[in-house]
């Protein structure tokens, strides 16, 4: 299955611990795939770790980097890396992005490589402090920056992100119809089937994360029953 036609995506911390029979789990729950991914206090070395855990079970996997300094490509089927809209720090639209191909031009495999427009929308997150983004932002906003995404940068993924806090659905469908080729992830705050059924019917793709942790693999297990 191409990334594009994914519906519902497992977002795994590398600072966060779960157990071999959590990842089991999650890996048989029926996600379509697992993604690699963390604000703080994110190394090669707790990567590796998690890689390890989560590769024998043949799902997808995408690593999303927070930064240049801790990205793996062996063994990770795609690169999602984040630029982001509404950032007041340019470092997080392309400076990161070119640190990073200045550190490891030779080993970046491009054909793996998926750009995401990241539009962070939760000021009391961890991407949002540390992005420096200005997340109070009008529906209007929203869909402004989603068309820039798409039709001027054409970025294959625009990812409505509220991290941590269950976002306004009529946001993200104002984000959806502005969308003609990108295709729309949605994060945050998906810990119910409900939840799940109504950003699923908005988005193309919803990502859960912290309801792993904060309830466990059966809430996991509903929400991708609610989507796929």
């Amino acid at each position: 299955m191409k990334w594009k036609d994914w519906v519902h995506v497992t977002k795994l911390d590398p600072d966060k611990q779960l157990k071999h029979g959590d990842i089991e789990a999650i890996a048989t729950s029926g996600t379509d795939a697992l993604m690699l991914s963390g604000t703080l206090n994110v190394t090669e070395e707790n990567l590796a770790a998690l890689l390890t855990q989560v590769k024998e079970y043949g799902l997808p996997l995408v690593m999303e980097p927070a930064g240049p300094e801790a990205v793996l490509t062996n063994g990770i089927d795609f690169i999602f890396v984040p630029s982001v809209m509404n950032t007041t720090d340019v470092q997080w639209i392309v400076g990161k992005h070119r640190l990073w191909v200045q550190q490891q031009m030779q080993k970046i495999a491009w054909d793996r490589v998926v750009p995401e427009a990241y539009i962070v929308l939760n000021p009391d997150s961890s991407v949002g402090r540390v992005t420096k983004s200005v997340c109070d932002l009008k529906t209007a906003e929203v869909a402004a920056y989603t068309t820039v995404a798409d039709h001027y940068f054409h970025f294959p993924i625009v990812y409505i992100e509220y991290s941590g806090m269950y976002g306004d659905p009529s946001v993200v469908k104002a984000a959806s119809d502005a969308i003609d080729r990108s295709v729309l992830y949605y994060g945050g705050g998906i810990n119910s089937a409900v939840r799940a059924a109504e950003m699923g019917k908005i988005a193309d793709t919803i990502v859960v994360g912290n309801a792993v942790y904060d309830q466990g693999v059966s809430v996991l297990k509903a929400t991708v029953d609610a989507v796929q």
